[in-house]
């Protein structure tokens, strides 16, 4: 047994001197802050003793240390040091001491901060998250985190008055992220019942509120409800002075604690809802919050990277691709630019797997949608997905499966909002023997209809856009002979009359699609402002088409950059500002400072006084004065 005296000298090693943790400028502070940690220690190995538990000897003493400076920081508010210590501590001492194992569960640490019932639930929802991001969680430790975050919310939401408590909006957006990540986690585990031990599937049945959509809806809307944030964006778009957006706020929405919690919530409610397949809800918790590039998510890069992937993927499965488009790329434009200075982040993983998604979901809806997009995002694409774009347009059984394979690689990976009947075992026997589809097949099939209905139309455009106008049974042909020649050859016995009716058919068949990539052309895409659902009817291809009896016209919809005007216009510029020059006159002697002629008055005066004549201060005549090169060349 550790001598319960013993806590550590007072000496500096290289990991705490790393750490973010407060730091003492004089020695009777740093004497103070020991000496109360010694008492807490104390307290700790006498309360463990008496309960015949000595757990808190193995933890190491640099740990303890943070432990006791978080605590304080948290206490005090202190917000620089919370977040520095949130941000670096935290995670050093992580990968130094608990890279492979759970940190000290919060009963053993208890006693070293004064069995603060606020600071444990803190530290276990950054215990639970840490066993999700390394370690397998169990179901116990499922249904531990559950509860645990319940009950924070519970402290803050049902408080009589706004809670004392200040923390960092990093930390605030990452327990609410976290809060839907275990939510999905939990879902898609039990989504499964086989494979399942008969405990497991006893504490299902008892507990199926657990982790269930309406208990974490009526989280994050409750967030939302308290905290004002609709009504506050939309006084702030409003124009509303500081003063009368904090009336709106009320008590609590006022706090930045809560407010930032609510400001979360929103996106992580479009999360929510686009998880379980409701894209336009999605789109509508939006409604308020702006997507500018000064927007307060951007502040958070993950929170940036999350929402604009989101809503990317709620306009993919409403079939907007321009919008999805442009909401892809301008985040990733974004992350190009500040990925420098996230290299070091301990959530540079994620944010750059999430990216990598976003750019096969670009090279799907640029397939769906050809038209002008930024060259440096899509030399991108290029480079990871260079065959699977080639594939997608060329069109073909092989093109499906492209879309296919991109489609299950990036997408979100959807819920059932309802889980199987654990608590009735004959309804638990049938959901066996009859499963429903699964979410994500679900989603990728309506994701298939529409590149179905465009799929077979793909050499029909490419055919439309070397002419202006052109007949119908002319394209037809054209068409059958590019796409449809072992059809052609086995046909190759019909008679004139068979042959007519095949072309006849053939015709028909073109106009037929024709229609189908003109209806498959169309949607909706926003324009200027207004909220994420507004939107005017536009064409998604670069081409549009009418159909005049049998003659199909073609016009192109997408205006192209002109380089030749352009590089002649300013050539043009070039050559008059070339002209100006050169047909400016020189500069003169007369036009030069009073003061140098002074100077070279001067100089002479001097030259005089140690016995030069006039003629001998200057070695040529005028040689004082500048004058232009042909001048001096003149006079040598």
């Amino acid at each position: 047994m550790a001598d319960p005296t013993a806590f550590y000298e007072p000496e500096d090693d290289e990991l705490l001197s790393s750490l973010a943790v407060p730091s003492f400028q004089n020695a009777e502070g740093y004497e103070d802050d020991y000496r109360r940690m010694q008492e807490l220690e104390q307290h700790a190995f006498a309360q463990h003793a008496e309960t015949g538990e000595m757990g808190l000897e193995m933890v190491p003493e640099d740990v303890k240390r943070f432990l006791v400076l978080f605590h304080q920081a948290i206490l005090e508010n202190d917000l620089p040091a919370i977040t520095t210590m949130y941000e670096s501590g935290w995670n050093k001492l992580t990968q130094a001491h608990y890279s492979a194992s759970e940190w000290p569960e919060a009963e053993i640490i208890s006693p070293l901060v004064q069995n603060d019932q606020v600071f444990l639930t803190l530290y276990r929802e950054l215990y639970f998250r840490h066993v999700y991001a390394r370690l397998q969680p169990t179901i116990d430790d499922r249904f531990q985190s559950y509860e645990n975050i319940c009950e924070l919310f519970n402290y803050l939401l049902n408080s009589d008055g706004p809670v004392p408590l200040d923390l960092p909006m990093q930390w605030l957006w990452d327990m609410l992220d976290e809060f839907v990540y275990q939510f999905q986690s939990f879902a898609q585990w039990r989504a499964n019942p086989k494979n399942k031990a008969e405990e497991e599937l006893d504490m299902l049945a008892e507990a199926s509120q657990i982790w269930s959509c309406y208990s974490v809806l009526n989280v994050l809307y409750s967030l939302v409800q308290k905290s004002q944030i609709n009504e506050q964006l939309r006084a702030e778009k409003e124009g509303k002075s500081a003063e009368e957006v904090a009336e709106i706020a009320g008590d609590y929405g006022s706090k930045p604690l809560y407010r930032n919690l609510g400001y979360f919530s929103l996106i992580c409610l479009l999360r929510v809802h686009v998880l379980l397949g409701d894209p336009t809800l999605a789109l509508q918790t939006m409604e308020h919050v702006e997507l500018s590039g000064g927007a307060f998510l951007t502040r958070i890069t993950a929170c940036h990277v999350t929402t604009y992937y989101h809503v990317g993927c709620a306009y993919m499965a409403l079939g907007r691709w321009p919008d999805a488009i442009k909401t892809f790329i301008s985040v990733l434009i974004f992350f190009i630019r500040m990925k420098q200075y996230h290299t070091r982040s301990y959530q540079y993983g994620s944010i750059t797997k999430t990216c990598e998604r976003m750019y096969a979901l670009l090279a799907i809806c640029t397939t769906l949608s050809p038209g002008p997009s930024d060259e440096s995002i899509m030399s991108i694409v290029k480079e990871h997905y260079g065959d699977q774009l080639s594939l997608m347009q060329r069109g073909g059984e092989e093109a499906l499966e492209t879309f296919k394979d991109l489609y299950l690689q990036a997408c979100p990976k959807y819920l059932l909002a309802n889980p199987p009947p654990y608590e009735d075992q004959a309804a638990l026997e049938e959901y066996l023997a009859n499963p429903p589809q699964d979410p994500v097949q679900h989603q990728l099939d309506l994701f298939l209809s529409d590149v179905v209905s465009v799929r077979s139309v793909s050499s029909l455009r490419n055919l439309l856009k070397l002419y202006t106008s052109i007949d119908a049974s002319k394209l037809a042909a054209f068409n059958s002979g590019s796409t449809s020649a072992s059809t052609s050859s086995s046909s190759a016995g019909v008679g004139a009359n068979g042959e007519s009716a095949q072309q006849e058919q053939t015709e028909e068949e073109v106009l037929q699609q024709l229609m189908a990539l003109k209806a498959g052309s169309r949607t909706y895409a926003k324009q200027g402002e207004g909220s994420l659902l507004d939107g005017e009817r536009i064409v998604t291809n670069n081409l549009d088409f009418t159909i005049d009896g049998s003659m199909v016209h073609v016009e192109e919809t997408t205006s192209h950059r002109r380089f030749a005007g352009f590089f002649i216009r300013n050539a043009e510029h070039a050559q008059r500002v070339f002209n100006t020059i050169r047909a400016a006159p020189l500069p003169s002697a007369a036009r030069r400072p009073q003061v140098q002629n002074q100077n070279r008055d001067q100089t002479q005066t001097q030259g005089q006084g140690q016995g030069q004549t006039p003629g001998q201060a200057g070695a040529k005549p005028g040689a004082g004065a500048w004058q232009p090169r042909r001048a001096r060349v003149a006079a040598q």
